[in-house]
Formats: structure tokens, sequence, C-alpha cells
């Protein structure tokens, strides 16, 4: 199994590049986050994810362990490919999708192109308990629990006729004064104050 590969970077594309040590080289799949890290001509040295089908041999290259370690998360859940994968780690940093496990927000998850309802909840499911070290705070935890308990809030009064606009900075005033409102609790105080 190849851990990783140290050499000088031949061909970079936004998804992949080339890598080549001895003489050989090899064709690595890369993020967004890894690809904007490396030079072309230059030297570098990164881990490697080998995935082995019955089709393929491919690799999969990451600046740090932990985006590696991520992204052998992600690929464990059912459903969930590398490709996909890598859009995730491409579109969100480590702690966004982090972040948003944790606090449930699949809308979040769905924002990565080809993530639908579906495999964004079971990502969640799966991986609320393994995403701590992350580098999380409570803090961030928390921020993006009130966004998607503002959201469902500013979503629902809209249906009620209520420009969102209005009611936001109504919701922003509750929620800096009671964080941890539920979204119905957040909807009748925004109606009480309008």
């Amino acid at each position: 199994m190849i851990y990783s590969l140290r050499g000088k970077v031949l061909e970079i594309q936004p998804t992949s590049c080339v890598i080549e040590c001895n003489g050989v080289g090899y064709l690595v799949g890369i993020s967004l986050q890894t690809s904007n890290k490396i030079k072309l001509n230059e030297n570098i040295f990164i881990y490697i994810q080998q995935i082995i089908r019955e089709d393929a041999n491919l690799l999969f290259g990451f600046n740090t362990l932990l985006e590696k370690e991520m992204f052998n998360l992600l690929i464990s859940v059912n459903g969930v490919g590398a490709v996909s994968t890598l859009i995730l780690l491409s579109t969100f940093s480590l702690q966004e999708i982090a972040s948003g496990i944790q606090s449930g927000n699949s809308g979040l998850i769905q924002k990565a192109k080809g993530i639908g309802t579906k495999t964004a909840e079971r990502i969640i499911v799966d991986l609320r308990d393994k995403v701590q070290k992350f580098g999380l705070s409570e803090e961030n935890i928390s921020t993006f629990a009130d966004n998607k308990i503002k959201e469902e809030s500013l979503s629902a009064l809209e249906v009620l006729g209520i420009p969102k606009k209005m009611s936001e900075k109504i919701a922003d005033r509750i929620l800096k004064e009671n964080p941890l409102l539920t979204t119905e609790d957040l909807v009748k105080q925004i109606l009480k104050k309008i």
C-alpha cells in the first residue's frame, strides 16, 4: 500500500496532479485545498490513500494527515464515493464539514455537488461522533446550530408572508439573548415582536 509520495510536480489540474518519483509519474486525485498548496515543477511530500478496485488502482493525495483522515471517514459512509468526497473537501474546510456534521446541518453538506438529502443525512448519522478532532470549538458548533434554527424559522415566517429582511434582524437579536431556542420558540418570539 502506498502511504506517501515525495517527488516533483509534473502537472497540476484543479482535481489532480502528476508527481514524478524516481522516474515514475503517479496520477493523484486531489482536493482544491491540496491543489492550492502545490506548485508546478517543485518537489513536494504528499500523503496518499490508495484505493484498489477491480477496474482501477486509484491514488488520492492530501497535504495534511487530517485531510486524509476526513477523506477516509467520508468514504466509509455507504453511498459516498471518492469523487464526491473530493468535491466536499474542495467545497468546505475540514472545520466546516465537521461543524456541519456535528450540528446536523444536512443543508450545508448538500451544497457540495453530487450529495443529496439521503446521503447528507447518512453522513451525519454515521460520522457525528467521529469528527471531534477536526478543531471544533463549542462556539463553532452552536453557531451552526443557531444558523440552522434561524434559517428554518425565517423560512416558516416567509410561508406566513413575513419578509425575510424584517424577521432576520429580530431573529438575530433574540438569538443573541437566548441562543438555546428551538425553531418553534424562535418563530413565536419573532411573531410577538413584529
